[in-house]
């Protein structure tokens, strides 16, 4: 069995971490590079690095940064924010990223996915899905969470993966910053219907909210931001927690 992925999540805006709850509200974190080795250090699986603010403000990402967290963190990472077309993935994967992240821009064209997929291969495409509970079901939303869609996070998670996506981070908007868990039983579902690795996001708060993540949600990877940034919940600690449970981490 695959070990399941602790992966730390660093927003990324004017150059520094910053965390915010329910996507609003945003407060600085640190460097990213700093923050990223120390992680690294502590035994953190891989890494997401997200320009919050480049779809919104119609600009690239962070490519100068990329470059300098690829020279200075050994473990994989991810990034996000700002990807609209082949040329951006391909200047970002040759400035060191291993994945990229896109969410608004396949939403918007969902070709971009089979793009990606056919171009750079499956395991360099993650999909994004911010996804927030209505009276009709899971609706998906764009540009950091600000505006609502005709798409619906399974039906979504289903084309995307079927498109040649090779993982889903999906952010429950409701649960972001709130630290009182992760959505288990949206996780549940979208792990049983789709046949790639589903990371779990927003929610995190204790080391039991994991363990959930796990066994309740099925999910392979669990990300969070402000427990690990703040110092709330140490990483080795988490590990450590994680297998007594019985859950398959890498120590």
């Amino acid at each position: 069995m695959l070990a399941k992925r602790i992966i730390p999540c660093l927003d990324i805006k004017d150059g520094q971490t910053v965390k915010g709850v329910n996507f609003v509200n945003l407060r600085q974190a640190g460097d990213p590079v700093e923050l990223g080795k120390a992680y690294s250090r502590q035994g953190a699986d891989e890494l997401v690095y997200l320009d919050i603010t480049a779809s919104h403000e119609g600009r690239k990402t962070f490519t100068e940064l990329v470059r300098r967290i690829a020279a200075e963190i050994d473990i994989p990472f991810t990034v996000g924010g700002g990807i609209h077309e082949l040329a951006d993935v391909d200047r970002l994967l040759n400035a060191g990223a291993d994945k990229v992240s896109v969410n608004s821009a396949a939403i918007r064209n969902p070709e971009l996915v089979d793009e990606i997929a056919k171009h750079f291969g499956s395991q360099v495409c993650v999909v994004a899905i911010d996804a927030r509970q209505t009276p009709h079901g899971w609706k998906c939303y764009l540009n950091g969470g600000r505006v609502e869609t005709d798409r619906y996070l399974f039906e979504w998670a289903a084309e995307v993966s079927d498109r040649g996506a090779g993982e889903i981070l999906f952010t429950s908007m409701d649960h972001d910053g709130m630290k009182d868990g992760y959505a288990n039983e949206a996780l549940a579902r979208l792990s049983g219907q789709l046949p790639i690795p589903v990371i779990a996001s927003g929610g995190a708060g204790r080391k039991e909210h994991f363990r959930d993540a796990f066994l309740k949600g099925k999910a392979d990877a669990a990300l969070a931001a402000s427990v690990f940034h703040f110092g709330e919940i140490p990483i080795p600690e988490l590990k450590e927690y994680l297998c007594r449970e019985g859950i398959n981490v890498r120590l």
